[in-house]
């Protein structure tokens, strides 16, 4: 039986890897970005978590509407933190006048440096068009009315 009981607190004591995703208030976002992604990362901090990547992920309408919201912001956070700190996070969230919705999921380590690696290179840049090519003369086609008149 004590087996069991450190297993348990082992587990307790690891940090694990995360992905958080809040659904922000885009009209606060949009008037204090900056502010906003300071207070998340606080959130996160305060809960116990050490952020390693974040930033906005989408930002549109809602498919429905959420306490009230028809737009939202959804923003992407990676972070270390200990597994029993998790409950810590949700009810802070839920007490945030901050976040509307939030999900964390716990990442493999493979898929979270990969996540890392896709946040931190930052957005990703269309190429420009290539420049158009020289428009080659249309050849005139007859009229339907021209070939009967042919005929």
């Amino acid at each position: 039986m004590p087996a069991t009981s450190t297993a348990a607190a082992t587990a307790a004591e690891t940090e694990h890897l995360y992905e958080g995703m809040f659904l922000l208030d885009s009209g606060k976002f949009a008037a204090d970005a900056e502010g906003l992604s300071a207070q998340l990362v606080a959130l996160l901090e305060k809960a116990g978590g050490e952020v390693t990547a974040h930033r906005p992920w989408q930002d549109g309408r809602l498919a429905y509407e959420i306490e009230g919201h028809r737009k939202g912001l959804h923003y992407v956070a990676m972070f270390k933190m200990h597994g029993d700190r998790i409950g810590d996070l949700a009810r802070a969230c839920k007490l945030s006048n901050l976040v509307i919705r939030h999900m964390v999921i716990r990442q493999e380590p493979i898929v979270y440096e990969a996540m890392l690696n896709a946040l931190s290179s930052g957005p990703v840049e269309e190429e420009p068009p290539p420049p158009a090519e020289a428009e080659r003369p249309r050849r005139s086609r007859p009229r339907a009315e021209e070939s009967e008149e042919d005929e």
